[in-house]
């Protein structure tokens, strides 16, 4: 190998360690926001559309989508970051009614630390799959995604159906799909393929915040204790 190579591959190297480097440190930074703003939602009864689901869910994906666009269009400044942490506060909210019905239950807050602890073992785990395994992950995006269209349109579904076993099915079929996004997002970083740090934190946050829960879900559906 000539030298500008092994020069070259050294560069390459080191910023894609630092883009992970720096998507970790958002990553952690932008959990401040979302406890923040769910301590805020669950302190003062926040509901969003609670009376109309699907009405609740078109609003969100609209703020939601908003955000994506905005964060995109200023991912290379400091305003990126800034919308990125605002956007990690509205999920908080987002989280706080359902942190609020668990821990009306009498092992409400042992679920959510379950759930917790559960989410930071699999990320660790991911991470370290990520940075240790040589195969190239890059097609299991598309299939990640079918997966997610599948769950999404199900979902939907269920707000009518109201069926529990569908409702199990989506909860475990989300903890298994967030954990592979998590592996997906975290070696698009290594591989080079997602070289901005905030839009790798908004993907790796994302999956973070839908395995923790789809496995709080999970975990009050199967152990849920009632006052």
């Amino acid at each position: 190998m000539k030298p500008l190579d092994v020069v070259y591959g050294a560069a390459v190297a080191g910023d894609r360690q630092r883009v992970l480097r720096n998507t970790y440190a958002l990553l952690a930074l932008s959990m401040l926001p979302t406890v923040l703003g769910a301590w805020l939602g669950v302190a003062t009864g926040f509901s969003f559309f609670s009376g109309s689901p699907f009405m609740g869910l078109m609003v969100f994906m609209a703020v939601s989508f908003g955000f994506f666009f905005a964060i995109e269009k200023f991912k290379n400044s400091g305003v990126g970051v800034l919308l990125l942490l605002g956007f990690t506060f509205f999920m908080g909210l987002m989280l706080s009614r359902m942190l609020g019905m668990v821990l009306g239950l009498s092992n409400g807050a042992s679920l959510i630390a379950t759930a917790f602890g559960g989410t930071a073992l699999v990320f660790g785990g991911m991470a370290t799959l990520a940075s240790t395994m040589k195969r190239d992950v890059s097609s299991l995006g598309k299939w990640l995604f079918v997966g997610l269209m599948v769950m999404i349109v199900a979902g939907i579904a269920n707000i009518w159906l109201q069926m529990p076993a569908l409702y199990l099915a989506l909860s475990a079929m989300g903890v298994v799909i967030f954990s592979a996004f998590i592996l997906y997002d975290l070696k698009q970083i290594i591989d080079g393929g997602e070289t901005n740090y905030v839009t790798a934190t908004l993907s790796v946050y994302l999956s973070v915040y839908n395995l923790f829960s789809s496995l709080l879900h999970l975990l009050t559906a199967l152990g849920g204790g009632d006052d």
